[in-house]
Formats: C-alpha cells, sequence, structure tokens
C-alpha cells in the first residue's frame, strides 16, 4: 500500500506550483518562436527588396546576352550626335565637344597633315606597325614616321594602334616591346591600341583563336603598355565587343569602338568611336576613317 505524503491527500490533483512553472517556460517559448518567425519574415523582406538583382540581358543578332557586372554602360544622349553636310559626325553636350580624329596607315598614301588639321580634325591615331598574318613576323608600317612627324609638326594629337595577330600572351607582350620601343621619344598623348582582328586570307595562324585567348592576350599587351606609362586601349567592333571579347577582364583598359552609323548604340562605354571607315578629309586622297574622342585624353 502507498503511503500518503503528509498533508497531501492522493486525489488532490496536479501541484499548482509546477502548473503555474510549466506556464510560465511555455510563454517563454512562445515568444522566443514569435521572435525568430519575425527575424524570418525580416530576413525575407530584406533579401526582397536588397538581395541579388534579377539577371539582366541585352538582344543581340537574336540572342540573348547576359550583362556583365563591373563593365561601365554606355551613357551618351543619342540626341546630342548631329551630322554635318560633310557627313563628319559631331558630338556636343552640357557645353563640351567631342574631339574629331582619324586613323591611318600606308594605305592613306602620303598625307598633308598641315590640311587635315586646317579642316577640323583633333588627333590622329597612328598605325606602328603589324604582325603578318601567315608568318607571324613584326612589321613596322612604312609611314609610321612620316605620320607621326607630320600629324605632330601639324600640332595634331596623336596616338597609336598595332595591328595584331598574337596567338599566345608571349606574342602579344612581344608586340607590347616593339611599340614601346618604335614610339620612344614621341610625345603620345592619346591611348596606345591592341586592334586584333580576325583576316579573311586562307589558313591564317590565328584560326582557332577564342574569345579567353584573345582577351589574355589584350590584358598582357595592355598591362606592359600602362606599366611604361601610355593609355592602353583595345579597339573592337560591336561582334568582337558582344560575341568574342570577355569585356569585364579588360576594365583596365580604355575602349575604341567601331560602329558605323549615325550615333553608337553599343551597350558598354567606350572612349573612342570610329563611326565611318568611308570619311574624307583634306589631304587625305581617298577614304579614311573617321572618330570621336568622348574623352580628353590630352589633359
Amino acid at each position: 500500500m502507498d503511503e500518503l505524503r503528509p498533508g497531501r491527500p492522493r486525489d488532490e490533483g496536479p501541484d499548482p506550483r509546477r502548473s503555474r512553472r510549466q506556464g510560465g517556460w511555455m510563454s517563454k517559448l512562445s515568444l522566443v518562436f514569435s521572435i525568430l518567425a519575425l527575424l524570418v519574415s525580416c530576413a525575407v523582406l530584406v533579401l526582397v527588396l536588397f538581395g541579388e538583382p534579377e539577371p539582366q540581358y541585352i538582344t543581340y543578332r537574336d540572342q540573348q546576352l547576359l550583362v556583365l557586372d563591373g563593365v561601365d554602360k554606355n551613357t551618351y544622349d543619342p540626341n546630342a550626335f548631329t551630322t554635318d553636310s560633310h557627313g563628319w559626325i559631331h558630338y556636343e553636350k552640357d557645353g563640351k565637344q567631342a574631339a574629331q580624329g582619324v586613323d591611318v596607315s600606308i594605305y592613306q598614301g602620303e598625307v598633308d597633315w598641315q590640311a587635315v588639321a586646317d579642316a577640323g580634325i583633333d588627333f590622329a591615331m597612328i598605325r606602328v606597325g603589324y604582325r603578318g598574318y601567315s608568318q607571324g613576323s613584326l612589321q613596322l608600317d612604312e609611314r609610321f614616321q612620316a605620320n607621326m612627324e607630320g600629324a605632330l609638326e601639324a600640332g595634331l594629337d596623336v596616338g597609336v594602334y598595332f595591328f595584331s595577330q598574337a596567338t599566345t600572351v608571349p606574342e602579344a607582350e612581344a608586340e607590347a616591346d616593339f611599340v614601346l620601343e618604335a614610339i620612344r621619344g614621341y610625345p603620345i598623348q592619346y591611348p596606345v591600341v591592341f586592334d586584333w582582328e580576325f583576316v579573311t586570307a586562307n589558313e591564317p595562324r590565328t584560326d582557332g583563336m577564342d574569345g579567353q585567348g584573345v582577351t589574355q592576350c589584350a590584358s598582357a599587351f595592355c598591362e606592359l603598355i600602362s606599366i611604361a606609362g601610355y593609355t592602353p586601349m583595345v579597339y573592337f567592333n560591336q561582334d568582337m565587343g558582344y560575341l568574342f571579347y570577355q569585356l569585364d577582364q579588360l576594365d583596365s583598359s580604355a575602349f575604341w569602338l567601331a560602329e558605323y552609323g549615325s550615333r553608337p548604340d553599343f551597350y558598354y562605354d567606350f572612349e573612342m568611336w570610329q563611326y565611318t571607315h568611308t570619311g574624307t578629309v583634306p589631304g587625305i586622297q581617298g577614304n579614311v576613317d573617321l572618330n570621336l574622342a568622348f574623352r580628353d585624353f590630352s589633359e
């Protein structure tokens, strides 16, 4: 037979002190769960408002391309572009005008640079040389020295470009060294440009090159140009810019866009724009490329 505890009958029921203790614990537990639920709701709200944005895409040639992070966007005002009676395009915004320029090589022949300057051209991009697309040898443009000296004597600001056919980083570095040696002693204010293009010749040595490989070549070339104290730049058209180069890996270089028309609509930012390859300028026989520089490289 069980003994009864003194002062507590067997049929008394639950201990009221124990009930109070259990009730207090349950209240605290309920409060904890309420706080946790509130924190989870706040976290969800923060993610919705400030979390990772939805991926953005642009359409080019019926392709949906993911917008690159870290690459500046084109902010030029399309209404600020005008075309004059000579076919030259001008850009003026907030009282500032883009500089007008040409780019030349041996193909323009002998240039009357004073006539070019008198016509209103502000700068010239002059080809230093090129790498052969079959044997791969480095060659100086035959009119490089004459064009440099003539443009400078006429008071134009000058920059240079090299037509690359590099297939490896060491080749791109060799091209940069070649350019730096050629421009030594010249007052270069405009950029030093890496110009890699596909060629239509039979069996060029660049067959099989992909965007990653050419991007690495451009990066290596531009790094050496920057170390030497010049402004590095990469030249490309829309196809190369959208579908080939990895522009987010070239963010330390300026961009020179070739897009022919009355105004550019390339999505990403660029500092120079080649807007035609059929321009006419007094002092230059035949057609010549015309360009705008939106940045004042002479400062």
